[in-house]
């Protein structure tokens, strides 16, 4: 059963894969089409076609090889100086930009000089290159708001899990009583494991954020209203100052680092919450600023990846996975001890991270990604408006091509990364627990 599972938590994973590089490049099909550039192929897939079928214009169609798609438009690059589009020098850097410039036309039929790429405004250029990415900021903000809004998540609730003895200080590191030690504000008040706290000094209590609030700031007496068997309950606690975990400003605790504040004595019991939708949003953008910030830190992760992948190092669980490891995660999370709409939750979560991922990584200003297109679509746009500003000849379309050789340096570290990665996945990789 749980290898059946398994195959079957990977299978899902992989069609959702393919879902969300099909809707990438729907983003980028749509757009092109709207502005009347034409677009030869649509796939999803690299390598040998499986299946494809003409409609108008368009060859559209399914690889073998699941790791991306794309779609082909006519004259992504415009021609050469000299109005040429084929290769014509020896010097093997002058070939890549002339090779790439062929590619863009080698489909160019009659009555296709109106419906080039290159030849649309700057702004429609940006529109198409940015369409795919941002194709995949809705679908991962879609399953990532509708998941919290309807399944919940994981976090620490209202309720009590256990109380505290005794006063002891964060720093001490340990839940044992010292001699002498004072009975906590919480267990003199007789607050119980499984009492829920619906109210603090009067002001009703939805979620433990706010609750940890009122608690940090209050010292002194405190009412606190429980619910326990179905009825609630009134208490009054005693609340002290005392050494605390200190938290940054999106409520994860900051290592080594202790604050005083007011003290009642007990642990938060964890469970699945549903979140409103400011709540939902709030976590979003925590989302994409963790996202964000660990796109900018990957480079610093490769020692420890390599580590990892051939000298039996910890693999981290902030590691870079690739599209192997995430399978495997797949994989596994339908064998998770877990109810099973947590288990969808999950995969629907795993699924919005890695259209998180694509967006964020296409808009990496730099070639052959979308957001290299997307800037020198910008940069022609200053070019151009700094020439008309000084009255100077129009400069024309920015080459793209010329910039081939940095994309080609690019795309060797890409594959080299992603091969590392690849390594990581099959013979360390990162688990669920």
């Amino acid at each position: 059963m749980t290898t059946l599972m398994t195959i079957l938590g990977i299978v899902v994973f992989v069609v959702g894969l393919l879902f969300s590089i099909a809707w990438h490049e729907l983003g980028h099909l749509s757009t092109a089409k709207l502005f009347g550039i034409r677009v030869p192929q649509y796939m999803v897939g690299f390598g040998p076609t499986i299946f494809s079928r003409k409609k108008g214009d368009t060859e559209y169609g399914v690889k073998a090889i699941p790791l991306g798609g794309y779609i082909r438009m006519i004259g992504m690059f415009p021609p050469g100086e000299d109005g040429r589009i084929t290769a014509r020098s020896t010097s093997p850097w002058r070939g890549m930009i002339e090779d790439a410039r062929s590619a863009a036309f080698e489909e160019l039929e009659p009555g296709d000089e109106s419906r080039l790429f290159y030849t649309r405004k700057p702004w429609k250029r940006v529109i198409v290159m940015f369409a795919g990415p941002f194709m995949n900021l809705i679908l991962a903000v879609a399953i990532f708001l509708g998941v919290m809004m309807t399944f919940g998540v994981n976090t620490q609730t209202t309720q009590v899990s256990s109380v505290s003895e005794c006063v002891v200080s964060a720093e001490a590191k340990t839940d044992k009583c010292p001699a002498g030690a004072k009975p906590s504000p919480a267990k003199a008040a007789g607050l119980q494991p499984k009492d829920k706290i619906v109210a603090f000094n009067g002001h009703k209590i939805n979620d433990w954020s706010t609750l940890q609030d009122d608690i940090r700031k209050t010292t002194g007496s405190a009412t606190i209203t429980v619910e326990r068997d179905g009825q609630r309950k009134e208490l009054r606690a005693d609340l002290i100052p005392n050494q605390v975990q200190k938290y940054d400003g999106k409520g994860k605790p900051i290592a080594g680092q202790y604050v005083t504040a007011g003290f009642l004595g007990f642990s938060p019991a964890p469970g699945v919450v549903q979140q409103s939708f400011g709540q939902s949003v709030d976590r979003m953008g925590d989302m994409v600023a963790s996202g964000v910030e660990s796109l900018i830190n990957l480079p610093g992760k490769i020692p420890d990846l390599w580590d990892a992948a051939f000298d039996g190092g910890q693999r981290k669980a902030d590691s870079p996975m690739g599209v192997v490891g995430a399978a495997r995660v797949g994989g596994e999370v339908f064998n998770l001890d877990i109810p099973p709409s947590q288990q969808i939750a999950t995969m629907l979560f795993l699924v919005a991270g890695f259209n998180l991922s694509l967006f964020l990584f296409n808009m990496l200003p730099l070639l052959p990604l979308d957001g290299g297109h997307i800037a020198g679509a910008l940069w022609e746009s200053v070019r151009r408006a700094f020439a008309r500003v000084f009255r100077r000849p129009d400069p024309g379309p920015f080459d793209v091509a010329k910039l081939m050789p940095v994309a080609y340096v690019v795309a060797g570290v890409f594959i080299c990364f992603t091969l590392l990665v690849l390594v990581a996945d099959v013979v360390n990789p990162v688990r669920l627990t």
